[in-house]
């Protein structure tokens, strides 16, 4: 079984927000796929089925952000999924808007959703794939950039974005983390 992750806030409200962006990646993910989530589970919602002849579940924490690992911790002991069968998708301040990267470990970065998850697996060991959101501009507070909706100009950058990561999870489920990371680590935006 793999255990796929998608961080973001629960709500209407939250959706379309940069801090959402490991929500609508495992959405799009799901909707590729014919998946649905249709049932609660651990403070998530659950979508279960196979990909690509993979066992996965994905799972959007109900928790909010801050508190993901309540949520992961949880589901990662319920269904026994070894860390190496556990991506975590979530947004990355540090990254270029509509770059991902895969990784096979690491800290937070400051991300309180990953230092949540962490904390809970008392461990950093575990894939994460980081998609772009970009600094905010100016002097702007970045915990309300990220609580800011991409810009209409955005959009399309994030669209691609998102088929990328899409792909880029494929690969790791058929072919495994190095191979996704040789052929999906280099795109930069075009």
């Amino acid at each position: 079984m793999y255990l796929l992750i998608g961080l973001g806030n629960p709500g209407v409200r939250y959706a379309r927000n940069r801090h959402n962006i490991g929500f609508q990646c495992l959405q799009r993910l799901a909707a590729r796929h014919g998946l649905e989530f249709t049932r609660q589970q651990k403070n998530a919602r659950i979508a279960q089925g196979t990909i690509l002849g993979q066992p996965v579940l994905l799972a959007l924490p109900q928790t909010f952000m801050n508190e993901s690992g309540r949520s992961v911790g949880p589901l990662v002991q319920f269904y026994k999924v070894p860390l190496d069968h556990l991506l975590v998708v979530y947004d990355d301040l540090d990254l270029p808007l509509g770059v991902l990267r895969l990784r096979p470990d690491g800290g937070s970065g400051g991300h309180r959703g990953m230092q949540s998850i962490i904390q809970h697996l008392g461990t950093n060991a575990f894939p994460r794939l980081r998609l772009g959101i970009g600094r905010p501009p100016g002097g702007k507070d970045p915990a309300d950039y990220v609580l800011e909706d991409f810009r209409p100009d955005e959009e399309p950058i994030v669209d691609e974005m998102l088929d990328r990561a899409v792909a880029a999870i494929g690969c790791w489920l058929t072919e495994g983390l190095e191979k996704a990371m040789s052929l999906y680590n280099r795109q930069e935006v075009t």
